[in-house]
């Protein structure tokens, strides 16, 4: 790796940590209750919204059962909502180009995919949905989807808060969801929109230009709202995209330095909620100490991804082909990547994507070596390095309660989490929760290899086949939504296998962590003492780390050998042969 390259990541993932940590401390002020300058601004717009509610049902605490319902329920709603729109958009206004009604099995997916902050598309943006289908169907929710994911983290959070006098009370969901929408989400779209457009996002109601050719004819290029919907795409760690190229389409990315601030989008916002449970527990330096593991993993990966990619591919090189770079070459394995962000920048964005659940593309990940490919299914089998708005950490402070009561029961001290101890029922919640991410994705992979259905719609056979196939089920599962997109998943069998997957893989362990918490709330505060484990200190996060790599990651081992591992030793045993 030149020095190019380390300094290009380097500064963006600095830039992202110090970025992280004002706004993670201005969301811990939003949702501690307490004064921030924007107030003035948003009070009368919350208390509007609170009017149309209901403020009776706003002003009412909610237990782990309660938030947990009416966050089925509303997302329920809004899940029909999207159905409704998708199914008759050829009725409904802004379709200049006249689309046709979306099919049910793909309006299905798409409903289940929007509405749970996967963003997983069987379809292309352009070629499908009307204006007011990208708007009121993809744009709105995924501001919904991310603010319940960041709602439900901070409901856990309020139970491990010290000094708690409300017992087992987690919150308002209505209250949270509306300061979630109107302080986090709605503000940083007003002022980097422009910027995007700026850049060369188109922002119109226009459905399509005509360009005449130089060389004659004409070329017809769709348009419509979309540098607003890429704001809330990456800060809301949504994906998708409004053209079937996602973030590798112009209009979508257009320069390097659009490219840059969706980046960071991705990242500071999983960063600074890392910061925000620090504050709002009592207790940053425990905040510290994820943070720190989180960013080492993700800079283990970024580096291994990049590296892979600037090396290239083994036959290729061994032909004499993309060896090195050069005043006309670039290098490296640059099949499927965009000439305008070149490896390092594309390596970097899909790493940085997949670690924040976010499932945004720049570059064709079907076409990258088979470890380039692996770091994006690992950190999505894993789902928590930094992860999405909110479930990423939930997911790590899972693995934090694993490792504390594995700590416990190895140096014989009591299991105990920020005070509160880690008993049956908080082990069996917490091992449910963790069960449900490998089940939905090995099994329905396990069914779609073996069915003549699943294998008829592969672009490739072989072991880059299974890693296909396996990392679509990877990326419903984690709330991911990017593809390698060698499998169409357009079809009747993956339109409902992957909705199925996308919602058990979001709402399960939602509701299992939320159950988590109100067993925590309900918990007296332990008294700290020398026989406590503590949980905030250099060696506890190794700890802490290397629970994530066995109990997690050793799990889907073998999917890992039988895919990406088998590809990459079969590219070297090919040399081998020719040689």
């Amino acid at each position: 790796m030149g020095a190019n390259a380390f300094w290009q990541i380097a500064i963006e993932l600095l830039l992202a940590g110090a970025i992280s940590v004002p706004f993670g401390r201005y969301l811990a002020h939003v949702f501690q209750g307490q004064k921030t300058l924007l107030d003035p601004v948003f009070d009368p717009v919350d208390r509007l919204i609170y009017r149309l509610i209901g403020r009776d049902a706003v002003k009412e605490g909610m237990d782990w059962k309660g938030y947990a319902v009416h966050m089925l329920l509303t997302n329920l709603l809004m899940g029909l909502l999207i159905y409704v729109i998708l199914s008759f958009q050829a009725h409904l206004p802004w379709n200049p180009l006249k689309f046709p009604d979306v099919q049910p099995f793909l309006a299905f997916n798409t409903a289940a995919s929007f509405v749970t902050n996967t963003n997983w598309q069987n379809y292309g943006g352009e070629s499908t949905l009307s204006l007011f289908s990208q708007m009121a169907a993809i744009t709105f929710p995924m501001f919904t989807s991310a603010a319940t994911g960041l709602v439900v983290a901070i409901a856990f959070f309020r139970a491990l808060t010290p000094n708690r006098d409300k017992g087992h009370i987690l919150g308002n969901f209505y209250h949270d969801f509306v300061r979630v929408l109107t302080r986090v989400f709605l503000l940083p779209c007003l002022f980097i929109t422009p910027i995007l457009v700026w850049q060369g996002s188109p922002e119109t109601l226009t459905g399509m230009v005509t360009s005449h050719l130089i060389q004659g004819g004409v070329q017809h290029i769709p348009l419509g709202p979309v540098a607003d919907l890429e704001v809330i795409k990456h800060l809301g760690t949504n994906g998708g995209g409004f053209f079937n190229a996602n973030s590798a389409h112009p209009f979508e990315n257009p320069t390097p330095l659009s490219n840059v601030i969706e980046t960071l989008l991705m990242m500071v916002g999983p960063m600074a909620l890392v910061v925000a449970f620090g504050r709002i527990v009592g207790n940053p330096k425990l905040a510290r100490v994820i943070y720190t593991v989180m960013a080492s993993m993700l800079v283990v990966a970024v580096f291994t991804a990049v590296i892979a990619e600037q090396r290239g591919t083994p036959l290729l090189a061994h032909a004499g082909l993309m060896q090195h770079a050069s005043a006309g070459q670039m290098g490296g394995n640059m099949v499927g990547k965009e000439v305008r962000f070149g490896i390092t920048q594309s390596a970097l964005f899909d790493t940085v994507s997949t670690a924040s659940a976010t499932g945004a593309v720049n570059s064709m990940l079907d076409s990258y070596t088979p470890a380039g490919g692996m770091v994006s299914l690992v950190q999505m089998m894993l789902n928590c390095v930094f992860g999405g708005q909110g479930v990423g950490m939930l997911n790590f402070l899972m693995y934090g309660i694993f490792a504390v009561f594995i700590a416990g029961l190895m140096v014989g001290r009591t299991p105990e989490f920020l005070g509160k101890k880690i008993e049956k029922r908080e082990i069996v919640l917490a091992s449910l929760a963790l069960l449900v991410h490998p089940l939905i994705i090995l099994v329905p992979t396990a069914w779609s290899l073996m069915a003549p259905y699943g294998v008829s719609s592969l672009g490739n056979a072989g072991s880059h086949g299974l890693s296909e196939v396996l990392y679509a089920f990877t990326s419903a599962a984690a709330n991911n939504g990017s593809a390698f997109a060698g499998l169409n998943g357009d079809t009747p069998w993956y339109n409902v296998a992957l909705a199925v997957v996308i919602l058990v893989g979001r709402y399960a362990s939602i509701i299992f962590m939320l159950a988590l918490g109100g067993s925590l709330a309900a918990k007296p505060r332990v008294l700290e003492t020398v026989g406590t484990l503590k949980t905030d200190t250099v060696l506890f996060g190794g700890f802490w780390f290397a629970t994530i790599i066995v109990v997690g990651a050793l799990t889907f081992f073998p999917g890992l050998v039988l895919g990406p591992i088998a590809e990459f030793y079969a590219h070297h045993a090919s040399i081998g042969a020719i040689r």
